[in-house]
Protein backbone atom coordinates (compact mmCIF):
# COMPACT_ATOMS: atom_id res chain seq x y z
CA UNK A 1 0.00 0.00 0.00
CA UNK A 2 2.61 2.38 0.63
CA UNK A 3 4.41 2.06 -2.26
CA UNK A 4 1.34 2.76 -4.61
CA UNK A 5 1.16 6.06 -2.14
CA UNK A 6 4.76 6.88 -2.90
CA UNK A 7 4.50 6.65 -6.40
CA UNK A 8 0.77 8.39 -6.49
CA UNK A 9 2.33 11.19 -4.70
CA UNK A 10 6.09 11.04 -5.84
CA UNK A 11 5.56 13.78 -8.71
CA UNK A 12 3.85 15.90 -6.52
CA UNK A 13 6.56 15.33 -3.89
CA UNK A 14 9.63 16.48 -6.43
CA UNK A 15 8.05 19.52 -8.01
CA UNK A 16 7.41 20.75 -4.52
CA UNK A 17 10.85 20.11 -3.71
CA UNK A 18 12.24 22.09 -7.10
CA UNK A 19 9.81 24.85 -6.66
CA UNK A 20 10.99 25.53 -2.50
CA UNK A 21 14.65 25.15 -3.94
CA UNK A 22 13.54 27.44 -6.66
CA UNK A 23 11.93 30.28 -4.35
CA UNK A 24 14.80 30.14 -2.31
CA UNK A 25 17.04 31.08 -5.05
CA UNK A 26 14.72 33.94 -6.02
CA UNK A 27 14.30 35.34 -2.58
CA UNK A 28 18.34 35.50 -2.68
CA UNK A 29 18.56 37.12 -5.67
CA UNK A 30 15.85 40.12 -4.36
CA UNK A 31 17.98 40.16 -0.91
CA UNK A 32 21.36 40.38 -2.55
CA UNK A 33 19.67 43.52 -5.12
CA UNK A 34 22.05 45.76 -3.94
CA UNK A 35 25.17 44.02 -3.43
CA UNK A 36 28.03 44.53 -5.85
CA UNK A 37 28.93 41.86 -8.21
CA UNK A 38 25.83 39.36 -7.54
CA UNK A 39 24.87 37.65 -10.29
CA UNK A 40 21.18 36.63 -9.91
CA UNK A 41 20.30 32.93 -10.22
CA UNK A 42 17.39 30.21 -10.92
CA UNK A 43 16.82 26.56 -11.48
CA UNK A 44 15.84 25.77 -14.83
CA UNK A 45 12.86 23.83 -13.90
CA UNK A 46 12.27 21.61 -16.38
CA UNK A 47 15.44 20.04 -16.53
CA UNK A 48 15.32 19.73 -12.56
CA UNK A 49 11.86 17.53 -12.98
CA UNK A 50 13.11 15.29 -15.68
CA UNK A 51 16.13 14.60 -13.71
CA UNK A 52 13.78 14.31 -10.51
CA UNK A 53 11.36 12.12 -12.21
CA UNK A 54 14.15 9.41 -14.25
CA UNK A 55 15.04 8.47 -10.52
CA UNK A 56 18.26 11.35 -9.94
CA UNK A 57 19.38 11.07 -6.38
CA UNK A 58 17.98 14.60 -4.76
CA UNK A 59 21.58 16.17 -5.29
CA UNK A 60 23.85 18.21 -6.74
CA UNK A 61 23.62 15.98 -10.13
CA UNK A 62 20.12 16.43 -10.27
CA UNK A 63 20.81 19.75 -11.32
CA UNK A 64 23.78 19.56 -13.50
CA UNK A 65 23.82 21.90 -16.33
CA UNK A 66 25.83 22.19 -19.67
CA UNK A 67 26.98 25.11 -21.90
CA UNK A 68 24.98 25.70 -24.96
CA UNK A 69 27.27 28.77 -25.69
CA UNK A 70 31.04 29.33 -24.87
CA UNK A 71 29.68 33.06 -23.92
CA UNK A 72 27.28 31.29 -20.82
CA UNK A 73 28.63 31.21 -17.03
CA UNK A 74 29.15 27.96 -15.59
CA UNK A 75 26.24 27.41 -12.77
CA UNK A 76 27.63 27.75 -9.17
CA UNK A 77 26.24 25.56 -6.17
CA UNK A 78 23.25 27.25 -5.22
CA UNK A 79 23.52 25.26 -0.91
CA UNK A 80 20.62 23.93 -1.25
CA UNK A 81 20.90 20.60 -3.06
CA UNK A 82 22.25 21.28 -6.53
CA UNK A 83 23.87 23.85 -9.04
CA UNK A 84 21.94 27.01 -10.08
CA UNK A 85 21.91 28.82 -13.76
CA UNK A 86 23.01 32.41 -13.95
CA UNK A 87 20.33 34.56 -15.34
CA UNK A 88 20.47 36.29 -18.67
CA UNK A 89 21.70 39.43 -17.96
CA UNK A 90 18.59 42.06 -18.95
CA UNK A 91 20.31 45.28 -18.28
CA UNK A 92 23.75 45.34 -17.13
CA UNK A 93 24.54 47.96 -14.14
CA UNK A 94 27.50 49.87 -12.79
CA UNK A 95 28.46 47.41 -9.95
CA UNK A 96 28.39 44.36 -11.99
CA UNK A 97 25.15 43.46 -10.21
CA UNK A 98 22.78 41.42 -12.77
CA UNK A 99 19.57 40.79 -10.37
CA UNK A 100 16.76 43.04 -12.25
CA UNK A 101 13.90 43.70 -9.54
CA UNK A 102 10.88 43.22 -11.68
CA UNK A 103 11.77 40.13 -13.49
CA UNK A 104 12.85 38.54 -9.79
CA UNK A 105 9.09 40.18 -8.39
CA UNK A 106 7.67 38.40 -11.49
CA UNK A 107 9.60 35.19 -10.88
CA UNK A 108 8.70 34.72 -7.19
CA UNK A 109 4.79 35.53 -7.51
CA UNK A 110 5.15 32.68 -10.70
CA UNK A 111 6.84 30.62 -8.87
CA UNK A 112 4.62 31.16 -5.61
CA UNK A 113 1.18 30.41 -7.69
CA UNK A 114 2.53 27.41 -9.21
CA UNK A 115 3.45 26.25 -5.67
CA UNK A 116 0.16 26.60 -4.19
CA UNK A 117 -1.28 25.02 -7.30
CA UNK A 118 0.55 21.68 -6.70
CA UNK A 119 -0.12 21.91 -3.10
CA UNK A 120 -3.88 21.97 -3.99
CA UNK A 121 -3.60 19.51 -6.25
CA UNK A 122 -2.12 17.50 -3.61
CA UNK A 123 -5.21 17.80 -1.30
CA UNK A 124 -7.85 16.93 -4.24
CA UNK A 125 -5.93 13.74 -4.93
CA UNK A 126 -5.31 12.71 -0.75
CA UNK A 127 -9.12 13.78 -0.50
CA UNK A 128 -9.91 11.25 -3.53
CA UNK A 129 -7.81 8.50 -2.13
CA UNK A 130 -9.80 9.47 1.69
CA UNK A 131 -13.11 9.27 -0.05
CA UNK A 132 -12.33 5.78 -2.11
CA UNK A 133 -11.13 4.10 1.97
CA UNK A 134 -14.32 5.49 3.18
CA UNK A 135 -16.02 4.09 0.41
CA UNK A 136 -18.22 7.30 -0.23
Amino acid sequence: MMNKLDAALSFHQNVLRIRGQRQELIAANIANADTPNYKARDLDFSAAMKSAMAGAAPNKEAFNTSKTSAKHLDGIPSGIGGNALFRPIIQGSVDGNTVDMDVERNQFADNAIRYEASINMINGQLKKMLAALQGQ
